[in-house]
């Protein structure tokens, strides 16, 4: 079974799901914008003969924020049931392909164990692929309506991220395929009642994931560098080539923080994707 097919089938649940990370993570990026007219107007208020009032911006800036705890307080109650549900109809699907093939033992009980990661990649992933991506989208989009440069140099992450995120996907997905190979062996290991093969067995697993750390960390590392570069820049933008109010001052720091932790957590969503493919592969040759 494919992602698309999982969505497919059970749309309508995973769409309530998806739409509350939206509204959830819609209210969360308007917040920095609405904290920032807060700030402003809290300053004019305190150095202006006139009569200010800062309600109106507190106003909006609150209900951004109980919207946003609102729904992901709704959210984390709603999850639990869809996505359980449907690892429960996983399981059962595989158990029961997998008696028809005569496959053996281990991999039957492995295979369903493994379905497990489609739940967390819906559950968890997803929400954080839609969060990032919004926060990518809404941290660029508020900055261009502050200062046009600001938004294009953030958007320069593109090519970095382009680059090596094609070298990253290539090299990973021949360690998650050795480590799902191994994985599927695990029941086969353990019934041999025997601790060194035990040993022998973990010691050979762990070593492609030594190998996708490893080249997680210098996925990450290049990233950080390129951030940093963009982070420079941003800030001589801000802070020598225009006249900003302490609440630009504050959304753009806001904004720009948003869009360098939204963009150096995308490795490890793209690790998980991979590894979600080689399980899709496995589970689609069980079904032909």
């Amino acid at each position: 079974m494919k992602l698309r097919e999982l969505v497919s089938n059970y749309r309508k649940d995973i769409s309530i799901a998806v739409s509350l990370v939206i509204i959830e993570n819609l209210a969360w990026i308007a917040e920095p914008t609405l904290f920032g007219k807060v700030i402003d107007a809290v300053i004019d208020k305190a150095t202006s003969v006139e009569k200010i009032s800062i309600l109106l911006p507190v106003i909006f800036w609150a209900s951004a924020f109980v919207i946003n705890s609102g729904v992901g307080s709704l959210r984390r109650i709603v999850d639990p049931k869809i996505y359980q549900k449907i690892f429960i109809d996983l399981s059962y699907n595989v158990s029961k392909k997998s008696i028809k093939k005569n496959l053996n033992l281990s991999k039957t009980t492995i295979r369903a164990e493994l379905t497990q990661q489609y739940i967390t990649f819906l559950q968890f992933r997803l929400p954080e692929i839609i969060e990032n991506t919004i926060a990518i989208a809404g941290a660029v989009a508020a900055m261009y309506l502050i200062d046009w440069r600001i938004s294009i140099t953030s958007l320069c992450i593109i090519f970095p991220l382009y680059f090596i995120g094609r070298i990253y996907n290539k090299k990973v997905s021949i360690h998650q395929k050795v480590y799902h190979d191994s994985y599927e062996d695990m029941v086969d290991v353990f019934s041999k009642k025997d601790p060194d093969y035990v040993r022998d067995f973990y010691t050979a697993l762990a070593d492609p994931q030594i190998k996708i750390a490893k080249w997680g960390a210098v996925n990450f590392a290049f990233l950080r560098i390129a951030l940093l570069a963009i982070f420079l820049v941003v800030l001589y933008i801000a802070i020598d080539l225009d006249d900003f109010s302490a609440g630009e001052l504050y959304t753009i720091v806001a904004y720009l923080w948003t869009f360098v932790t939204a963009t150096e957590y995308l490795p490890e969503l793209m690790e998980n994707w991979t590894s979600l493919k080689d399980i899709s592969s496995r589970l689609k040759q069980q079904d032909m």
